[in-house]
């Protein structure tokens, strides 16, 4: 009878124990939880909602002006001449959406689309503007994207939901500028992602080719090595955490939002380029882009060049490559691609 007692007393001191740990394993995995989603929600509003350049567009504009002085003249033409106008279309989820557009200075169907980067707006591409305007005499459309310049949004896209904005854009350029348009899509940084993101969309005829200059692989890709690069962690558990995040706030994840698998359905020519000393987007980042894209395709590494700097390091051989490789594409009336 004391044995069977003393049994059933430690028994029950057995059970209290494991409940005990039990409560604390749990607590303790919710902590972590809780923890993971917390670091989760600021890594996601550190990625896509920083502090914002593109919103400022005075201080955009100041940056041009200074960091590209041949192009202030042809600005200051537009102004006085009230040439660079502005439009506004309204997204399907009901997003206001603004771009600056311009004519070309002889009527053309010849037509640039160009999408600016990470941080950036329309004012911010103005350098690539001048290029097709000026040096080439195409009409130009730059859209600002969600959460900068004049477009709302409160969330930075990162290319993936920005490719059915510009491909609106798109549909709407042939109202601005004529219905025989032939379209060159040009893009630097995210708004390169964001080119090779639509690209492999089905896309109007009058979409003739593609320029992409330094964009990266996927969302995940450069994510990722954010993460490492600047809070020295791995993918594991907190990019995990943040891509869920960000599919419950923004309807899309890290993975899905692959530039290298869009470019895989491309038939459209597209001109890479990216610097040689870029460590923000690698450029061993290019030549897998370069490999996955069918033919036709043309790539070029610029010399001692770091992120989004290959205009600004080489204006004249840049501009005459993007002439040599686009132009033939926008003269020529035949169909190109799918």
């Amino acid at each position: 009878m004391g044995l069977r007692k003393w049994n059933g007393t430690q028994r029950h001191k057995m059970d209290k124990k494991k409940k005990k740990a039990l409560v604390i394993g749990g607590a303790t995995l919710l902590l972590l939880i809780g923890l993971s989603i917390g670091a989760g929600l600021y890594m996601l509003d550190f990625s896509l909602r920083p502090v914002n350049r593109g919103k400022d567009m005075e201080g955009s504009m100041a940056y041009m002006r200074q960091t590209y002085p041949h192009i202030v003249p042809w600005i200051d033409s537009l102004t006085r001449c009230q040439a660079l106008r502005d439009t506004f279309i309204t997204a399907p989820d009901g997003i206001r959406m603004h771009a600056f557009y311009v004519r070309a200075p002889q009527p053309t169907a010849h037509t640039a689309v160009i999408v600016h980067g990470y941080t950036d707006n329309a004012i911010r591409m103005f350098h690539i503007g001048y290029l097709y305007n000026r040096s080439l005499g195409c009409n130009i459309l730059l859209p600002d994207l969600r959460y900068a310049g004049l477009t709302e949004g409160n969330a930075i896209q990162m290319g993936w939901l920005d490719r059915k904005d510009v491909m609106q854009w798109i549909d709407v350029a042939p109202r601005i500028f004529g219905d025989s348009i032939r379209t060159v899509v040009h893009g630097i940084s995210m708004g390169a992602a964001t080119t090779m993101m639509l690209s492999g969309e089905t896309l109007p005829d009058y979409v003739r080719c593609f320029v992409e200059d330094c964009g990266y692989t996927s969302v995940w890709a450069q994510f990722e090595k954010e993460l490492k690069n600047l809070f020295h962690l791995p993918a594991f558990p907190l990019l995990y955490v943040t891509e869920w995040i960000c599919q419950l706030q923004n309807g899309w994840d890290f993975h899905e939002a692959s530039a290298l698998n869009q470019i895989k359905k491309c038939h459209k020519p597209m001109f890479f380029i990216h610097g040689d000393k870029d460590d923000f987007v690698p450029t061993e980042m290019v030549y897998q882009l370069y490999e996955a894209k069918p033919q036709p395709k043309v790539l070029w590494i610029v010399p001692e060049t770091d992120h989004a700097h290959s205009y600004r390091n080489h204006p004249k051989e840049y501009t005459e490559k993007v002439k040599a490789f686009v132009m033939p594409y926008l003269s020529d009336e035949t169909k190109i691609g799918n």
